[in-house]
């Protein structure tokens, strides 16, 4: 079973078939020109690091489908991918289908 590991405590979260658990990076806070941005006007991260995998999509044939992403990896996903959720109150993470993912970072 994937674990997702919070920073003082250690939550179980195992995602169903095919979805992914990703912690997104933080957002910037200032602009490349200096300018500091309100949290309003923050662009939602599009990037960040699976920490947990489900055991993939279950296939017609009864078979599981591999996961082409796996623990640690660093993804590109959707701006509007997902379902934000609060897992130990103070970490966001970002649940997201597998297809959602448009790239792995190297």
């Amino acid at each position: 079973m994937a674990t997702a590991t919070a920073k003082k405590t250690k939550i179980k979260f195992q995602p169903m078939d095919d979805r992914v658990l990703v912690e997104p990076c933080k957002a910037d806070e200032v602009t490349s020109g200096g300018i500091i941005l309100p949290d309003a006007a923050r662009e939602k991260p599009q990037r960040g690091k699976v920490v947990a995998t489900g055991p993939g999509r279950l296939l017609d044939s009864g078979n599981r489908g591999e996961m082409s992403v796996s623990l640690g990896d660093e993804v590109f996903y959707g701006k509007y991918a997902g379902t934000e959720v609060d897992l130990d109150g103070a970490d966001q993470y970002v649940v997201i289908r597998e297809n959602d993912i448009l790239a792995i970072v190297d």
